[in-house]
């Protein structure tokens, strides 16, 4: 996938400026990662006189692949085998636009600090984009970039075999804009028409999406004749954002119309009051799920498993209703940024004897952690491998068995839904699995099952109709104090059933033996002492005979 801008230059204005404004230097070639592949940025040319910055975006096939089928979702919209053969890594679409908004963001937005004065300029700029998906021909890229003020807007066809010319066209064209603009109104068009013209988005079109239309457009979309066209396919056609976005450049029209600031226009909020509801970080509104499920249950005793930083243990703090907190983590450099942050070391005496931080693996039992009303895990099971997660389970529900265990984990599903997220990848580097709901729910319903415990399932965060929440927790009540032993195998059973692996053999013996004595059994050591000494008298007796 290749994209080229070039300009040219005088004495007082070299072309070389052009560096300046992308903010990449015309003697180096430089490489970024995109959540699809590479993108190198090289100048094949660099003088006085004429300059040309190149944009390479290597994109991974394998991470398309995993992106999976379909419109939207990082395979060619009208490809039946667009999981193995497509013209996604080599075809300029809205893979190509998230590339320029990573490599080229200062331009976008028109900010050089080096030069600002060339910012605002007009500049002779020729840009080409060798292979463009063009739905609607060769025609449609005219309509698109002519009302923008390009001189020249040429869109050759590209044949589908230039050995056959009775097959006719591709849909892909080679496309060449000529004009004097500025380089940051370029940048935004192409930003905004590159995936209009392919009609189709590699990630889901989130309401986000509308305000990030508004900025590139600012200045031209709200006039141009194909508007609506734009609009709609930018966004996927979605009816509830488009129509969204369209009122809001019919604002922009009209305040144009009078000469006037759009703000002046749409006066109908009083600016003094903050009435824009702001979307609740994920973080937070796990805290907060948390909390209202412990309040829920009556809990005061509380583990965190997991601890990490120690955020939920500072937000239980808060919360006179929980009388003893318990924060564990297996890293005690995670455990000092915790008591930093808690601050115990200037807590008052009362308050310090609420928290409790210790080092400690959650694979391993622990006696100290019996006795609690509920335990927290709270997005720590995806970062065991799989193979470990049994001894977790028994450690948490069979050893410590609080009353009630809260368990929150990604809903992988949700994942599309994160336009920076690469495909195929989990949200963590350290994330050894993430679950679907139904992987979550079956796993959630054979652990309550196996330790004496029911389960509901509660999402966090808002919740997609296709895709559910981004957080999926599981709200584990325990049904018994003991189980009968015959209901449960070995593994099953608690530290208390299995012997004490601290005691010494000599322990064991003891109690062995006054077991046997309680039933009248023989000790075999005794047995066999016993009778060594009367051989040892009977050979004695013999020898005193002979």
């Amino acid at each position: 996938m290749f994209l080229t801008i070039s300009t040219t230059g005088a004495p007082d204005r070299p072309a070389t400026d052009l560096g300046f404004l992308l903010h990449k230097h015309p003697d180096k070639a430089q490489s970024f990662s995109t959540s699809h592949g590479t993108a190198h940025v090289f100048y094949p040319e660099a003088s006085a006189d004429r300059c040309t910055a190149a944009l390479l975006l290597e994109v991974d096939p394998v991470t398309l692949v995993r992106r999976g089928k379909g419109k939207g979702r990082g395979g060619a919209p009208d490809a039946a085998l667009a999981q193995y053969v497509n013209d996604r890594p080599y075809a300029a679409s809205s893979l190509m636009s998230v590339a320029m908004t990573t490599v080229f963001k200062s331009a976008l937005k028109g900010v050089c600090r080096a030069l600002p004065d060339r910012v605002e300029e007009r500049l002779p700029l020729r840009i080409e984009v060798p292979a463009l998906p063009a739905k609607g021909g060769a025609e449609l890229v005219r309509k698109l970039f002519a009302p923008l003020g390009w001189s020249t807007v040429e869109a050759l066809p590209v044949p589908l075999d230039e050995s056959f010319p009775e097959w006719g066209d591709s849909r892909y064209v080679r496309l060449v804009l000529e004009g004097e603009l500025r380089l940051a109104d370029a940048l935004r068009q192409l930003y905004v028409l590159l995936p209009v013209l392919d009609d189709a988005k590699h990630y889901w079109v989130a309401p986000d999406e509308v305000d990030k239309l508004l900025r590139a457009g600012e200045g031209w979309l709200a006039v141009h004749p194909e508007h609506k066209l734009i609009t709609s396919r930018y966004l996927s056609r979605r009816w509830g954002l488009t129509r969204q976005a369209e009122q809001a450049l019919e604002l922009v029209r009209l305040a144009e119309s009078d000469d006037l600031e759009v703000e002046s226009v749409d006066n109908a909020v009083d600016e003094t009051a903050d009435t824009e509801e702001r979307p609740v970080p994920l973080a937070v509104a796990r805290r907060t799920a948390i909390l209202d499920a412990l309040h829920a249950a009556g809990a005061a005793r509380v583990l965190d498993l997991g601890c990490g930083q120690g955020q939920l243990v500072q937000a239980l703090m808060k919360d006179v209703r929980f009388t003893a907190i318990t924060g564990v983590d297996v890293s005690m450099r995670a455990l000092t940024l915790a008591a930093r942050r808690l601050k115990l070391d200037r807590l008052g005496e009362r308050q310090a004897a609420r928290v409790t931080l210790r080092q400690g693996s959650l694979t391993y039992t622990d006696k100290g952690l019996r006795g609690y009303d509920a335990a927290v895990l709270s997005e720590v099971i995806e970062h065991l491998d799989l193979p470990r997660l049994p001894a977790l389970e028994y450690a948490v529900f069979g050893s410590a068995r609080p009353r009630t265990v809260l368990v929150t984990t990604p809903n992988v599903e949700y994942n599309v839904r994160w336009e920076t997220l690469p495909a195929g990848h989990v949200r963590h580097g350290d994330h050894r699995f993430e679950w679907t709901r139904e992987e979550f729910r079956a796993w959630a319903d054979e652990v309550a099952g196996r330790y004496g415990y029911t389960v509901t399932l509660t999402p966090v965060g808002p919740e997609d109709p296709e895709v559910g929440p981004p957080t999926q927790m599981a709200v584990f009540t325990r049904t018994d104090q003991d189980r009968p032993d015959r209901d449960r195998t070995d593994q099953d059973r608690t530290d208390r059933d299995r012997p004490d692996r601290d005691r010494t053999d000599r322990d064991r013996n003891r109690d062995a033996r006054e077991a046997r004595v309680a039933r009248d059994v023989p000790d075999p050591h005794q047995t066999h002492e016993a009778h060594q000494a009367h051989r040892t008298h009977e050979k004695k007796k013999e020898a005193k005979a002979a």
